[in-house]
C-alpha cells in the first residue's frame, strides 16, 4: 500500500514539474500574426536575433485584446481538449513544428512562427530552430548605392537592446563557431567554383589551340597535296611534252629520210634517162671494136638478185614508215587542235563547261560524239562542222545561242547526225536546215514563240521532240506543224501556255506529256487525228470533269489499210494481226484489229471531283493524285477491257460515302495496284476483298477505326495469297482488335505496315 502511494505520488510530482516546465518555457522566435507585443516579465531576451539583436517572446498571459483568427477548438471551462487530449489552463504545446499553441480558459489559441525578413546573403537554419539566421558580419552594400545597411523590415531594430546574461555565452560561442564554419565552407565552394570555371576556360582555350592546330595542319596538309598534285601535273606534262617533241623529231626524221629516199629515186630516174638517152643518140666515149672480132659482151654481176630484193625490201620498209609518219602526223595534229578543256576518247570529244564562245575548228573524220553544253557559245556558223562529218550526236545545251546566229547551211555537211540538243539556250524559232537523218531533237527551256507550218519540213525521220517550258500555246502553233514527222512517236510539250489540246498531233504519237500547262478542257475531236497513242500525261492543269467531253477519249478501232493479204500498215511497216474485213476494193481495206490503243492516262493534280466516266476501253493505268475527288461513281470502270490495273487516288478527298459497292465493278479480277493513301475513310472500301490479282494496297493516313475478318481477305478463297504489301498506318486503328484472320491473304506479316497509328 505505501509502495503505490508513493508511485502515486512520485506521479503528481512530475506532471506538476512537468506543466511547470512547460508554462515557463519561452515561445520560439518569431512573430505573432496578430496582437500586440506584449514583453513576458520575469524573462530574459533570447540571444541569436538577427546579427545579434535580442529577439522577445510574446506572452500569452494577460491578452485582452479581440479574439484573434486562429483555429479555437471549444472545451470545459478552465480546460482544453484537443485532438481526444485534455489540456489544463495555461497548458503550453507545440503540436508540430514551429506551431505554438496555448490553453486559455478552455479556448485552444495556437500560433505559428512567422521568420523575420533578412536582408543578408549567407543564411543558416540552426538544428532545432524555426527560423534562419545570418551569419554574415556586415551587411553586403555597396559604398556607393545610397542603400542603407539597416533592413527595412519595420520590426527590425523595434527590440529594446539588451544585453544578454551569462546564459548567452556558450550559444554565442555555438553560432560562431558555426558562422565560422559556414564561411569556410563558402569560401570552399567559391574557390572551387572560380577554380572550375578557371579549367574551363583552360580546357576551352586548350580546344581552341588544338582546333586551329588541327585546322592549320589540315590546310597545310591540303596544300602539300596541291604542291604535289601541281609538281606532278608539271613533271606529267613536262614528260608529254618531250615526248611529243621526240615523236615529233623522230617524225620530221622520218620524213626527211622519206624524201631523200624520194630525191635518191629521182636522181636515178634521172641518170637512167640520161644512160639511155646517151645510148641512142650519143657516141660512145671508148674505141669501136673491130669489125672482125665480136663485141665482148658484159658479165652479169654475181649479187644482182641479192640487189633487186634488197631493194623490194627497202621499198616496203619506207612505204611502212611512210604510212606510219603519217597516223602518227594525224594524231598529233588531232591533239594540237583540241581548245584548252576539251577532252577525246576514241571517237567522243567532250568540251563541256569549257568557257567556249564559239565552236572550236575541228578536223577529226573520225568523231562520232561533240559535246559543247555548259559553254557561252552564240553563233553556229555556216561550215562550223566541216571537219567532223561523221558526227552523229551534237549536244549545244546550256548556251547563248541566238535563232538569228544560225547559220542555215550550219548543219548541211552532216549526213549521219540523228540526235541534235539544244537546251537552255535563246532560240525564238526552230532552226532552219537541220538534216533530214535527224531522230531526235530537244529544245527545252528556250524562249520558241510558235511552230510554223514550214518549221519542221524534211524531219521524215524525228522519233523524239521535246519542246518543254517555252512560249508555246494552242494559237502560235500551226496545225499543220507536225504533218512531216510522220515517224514522229514520243512529243513532250509541258511547261507552256496551253489551253486546250493542241490541233493537229501526228498521226502515229504514242506518247503526249503536256504536263504543267493551263488546260481547262478537253474537246469531243482531241485525239481524233491520233491511231496509236499510248501514254497521255496531263498533270499540273485545270481540267475539271464537266469539261471533259463524253466521246474524247474514243478508240479508234477502224484503220485503213494499205490492200494486202493478213498486213496492218503501221507507220510505214508491215506487222502481223488478225482481223475482220469489214469493207475491201481494189486499193484499199477496212478491217479491224485487236490491238490496244491509249493504255496509261495521267489527270493528277487538276480540279476534278469525280472519277472521270467514258474512259477509254484499254485503259490499264489511271492517275488521279491530287485531285479534290470525293465519289467513285458506280460501275465507272465496268467497260473497261480487260481491266484496269493501276489507280492512283492518293491525297484526295474520299471519305466513307465516297466508295459504293459497285465503284470497282470490272476491274476486280485486274486490279493489280490500288493507292487510297491520305483521304478521309472510316473503313476499308467494299470490293477490295474481292481483288484476286491485287498485290499492292495503301490504305494509310485515312480514319479507319475497324478492319473486319473479311474487308481485305476473303476467307472463301484458298488460293495462295496474292498482296505484297499493305500500308495501314495513321489511322485510328488499335493493332490488339485486329482479327488474326484480317491478313491471311498477305504474304508476309512483315509486309503489313500498321505503327504509328493516331489512335484517341
Amino acid at each position: 500500500m505505501r509502495l503505490w502511494l508513493l508511485l502515486v505520488v512520485s506521479f503528481f510530482c512530475c506532471l506538476s514539474f512537468s506543466v511547470a516546465k512547460d508554462q515557463n518555457r519561452p515561445l520560439a522566435r518569431g512573430r505573432r500574426r496578430r496582437g500586440k507585443k506584449v514583453v513576458r516579465k520575469g524573462k530574459e531576451p533570447i540571444h541569436s536575433g538577427y546579427n545579434g539583436a535580442p529577439l522577445f517572446i510574446e506572452s500569452y498571459k494577460s491578452v485582452q485584446e479581440p479574439k484573434p483568427n486562429y483555429n479555437v477548438i471549444p472545451g470545459n471551462t478552465g480546460q482544453c481538449v484537443f485532438r481526444g487530449i485534455t489540456m489544463f489552463d495555461k497548458t503550453v504545446w507545440s503540436p508540430k513544428p514551429c506551431v505554438t499553441c496555448l490553453c486559455s480558459s478552455g479556448e485552444v489559441v495556437c500560433d505559428e512562427i512567422q521568420c523575420p525578413l533578412l536582408h543578408c546573403q549567407l543564411k543558416f537554419k540552426p538544428i532545432g530552430e524555426c527560423c534562419p539566421v545570418c551569419i554574415d558580419s556586415v551587411h553586403d552594400v555597396p559604398e556607393n548605392s545610397g542603400d542603407s545597411p539597416v533592413p527595412n523590415d519595420p520590426d527590425y531594430g523595434t527590440a529594446p537592446q539588451v544585453h544578454a546574461h551569462s546564459d548567452e555565452g556558450p550559444r554565442g560561442d555555438k553560432y560562431k563557431e558555426e558562422e565560422e564554419r559556414h564561411r569556410k565552407k563558402d569560401a570552399e565552394h567559391k574557390r572551387r567554383k572560380k577554380q572550375k570555371k578557371e579549367e574551363e576556360r583552360l580546357r576551352k582555350e586548350l580546344e581552341e589551340e588544338q582546333q586551329a592546330k588541327e585546322e592549320k595542319d589540315a590546310a597545310e596538309e591540303k596544300r602539300r597535296r596541291m604542291d604535289e598534285h601541281r609538281r606532278f601535273e608539271e613533271e606529267r606534262m613536262r614528260k608529254l611534252d618531250m615526248e611529243q617533241r621526240e615523236m615529233l623529231r623522230v617524225f620530221e626524221e622520218a620524213a626527211e629520210r622519206v624524201q631523200h629516199g624520194l630525191r635518191v629515186n629521182d636522181d636515178e630516174e634521172e641518170e637512167e634517162e640520161i644512160w639511155l638517152r646517151g645510148d641512142v643518140f650519143q657516141m660512145p666515149s671508148h674505141e669501136p671494136t673491130p669489125a672482125s672480132l665480136p663485141p665482148l659482151s658484159a658479165p652479169p654481176p654475181e649479187n644482182s638478185q641479192e640487189d633487186e630484193e634488197g631493194e623490194e625490201d627497202e621499198e616496203e620498209g619506207e612505204e611502212g614508215k611512210k604510212k606510219e609518219k603519217e597516223k602518227d602526223e594525224e594524231s598529233r595534229r588531232i591533239t594540237y587542235s583540241l581548245p584548252k578543256g576539251c577532252t577525246i576518247s576514241d571517237v567522243i570529244v567532250s568540251c563541256e563547261n569549257a568557257k567556249l564562245t564559239s565552236i572550236p575548228a575541228l578536223s577529226i573524220p573520225e568523231l562520232k560524239s561533240l559535246s559543247l553544253e555548259g559553254n557561252a557559245i552564240t553563233t553556229i556558223p555556216g561550215g562550223a562542222f566541216n571537219g567532223v562529218p561523221n558526227l552523229e550526236w551534237i549536244d549545244l545545251g546550256k548556251n547563248k545561242i541566238l535563232s538569228s546566229g544560225i547559220d542555215p547551211q550550219a548543219f548541211k555537211s552532216l549526213k549521219f547526225l540523228t540526235r541534235l540538243y539544244l537546251d537552255g539556250n535563246l532560240l525564238k524559232e526552230i532552226p532552219q536546215g537541220l538534216p533530214p537523218t535527224l531522230q531526235e531533237l530537244k529544245i527545252n527551256e528556250n524562249n520558241l514563240q510558235g511552230i510554223d507550218e514550214k518549221d519542221l519540213e524534211g524531219l521524215s525521220s524525228l522519233v523524239t521532240l521535246e519542246m518543254e517550258a517555252n512560249s508555246l500555246n494552242e494559237e502560235n502553233v500551226n496545225a499543220q506543224a507536225f504533218r512531216p514527222t510522220k515517224e514522229l512517236t514520243y512529243l513532250r510539250m509541258g511547261r507552256n501556255f496551253f489551253r486546250t489540246i493542241p490541233q493537229g498531233l501526228p498521226p502515229y504519237l504514242q506518247e503526249l506529256h503536256l504536263e504543267h500547262n493551263l488546260i481547262e478542257e478537253i474537246s469531243e475531236g482531241a485525239f481524233n487525228e491520233t491511231k496509236t497513242l499510248n501514254v497521255v500525261v496531263l498533270r499540273h492543269n485545270k481540267i475539271d470533269e464537266s469539261r471533259i467531253a463524253p466521246l474524247a477519249w474514243i478508240d479508234h478501232r477502224y484503220v485503213l489499210l494499205k490492200y494486202a493479204n493478213s498486213l496492218c500498215f503501221f507507220s510505214g511497216k508491215y506487222r502481223y494481226f488478225q482481223f475482220n474485213v469489214y469493207n475491201m476494193n481494189k486499193q484499199h481495206l477496212f478491217c479491224e484489229c485487236p490491238k490496244r490503243n491509249l493504255e496509261s492516262i495521267d489527270l493528277s493534280y487538276n480540279k476534278l471531283h469525280l472519277v472521270p466516266s467514258f474512259l477509254p476501253k484499254s485503259l490499264v493505268h489511271l492517275g488521279l493524285v491530287g485531285n479534290r475527288i470525293e465519289r467513285i461513281p458506280g460501275y465507272v470502270f465496268a467497260h473497261l477491257e480487260p481491266g484496269l490495273e493501276y489507280l492512283y487516288l492518293s491525297y484526295n478527298k474520299l471519305d466513307g460515302d465516297g466508295v459504293e459497292p459497285e465503284s470497282f465493278f470490272g476491274s476486280l479480277k485486274t486490279m493489280t495496284e490500288l493507292c487510297l493513301d491520305h483521304n478521309q475513310l472510316t473503313s476499308v472500301p467494299s470490293g477490295v476483298s474481292e481483288m484476286t490479282s491485287l498485290h499492292f494496297l495503301r490504305l494509310n493516313n485515312n480514319n479507319i477505326r475497324h478492319i473486319g475478318e473479311d474487308d481485305i481477305c476473303d476467307l472463301q478463297n484458298e488460293e495462295d495469297s496474292h498482296i505484297v504489301a499493305l500500308r495501314l498506318e495513321n489511322n485510328l486503328l488499335n493493332p490488339r482488335k485486329i482479327p488474326p484472320a484480317a491478313f491471311s491473304c498477305v504474304r508476309s506479316y512483315s509486309s503489313v505496315v500498321l505503327k504509328p497509328q493516331r489512335i484517341k
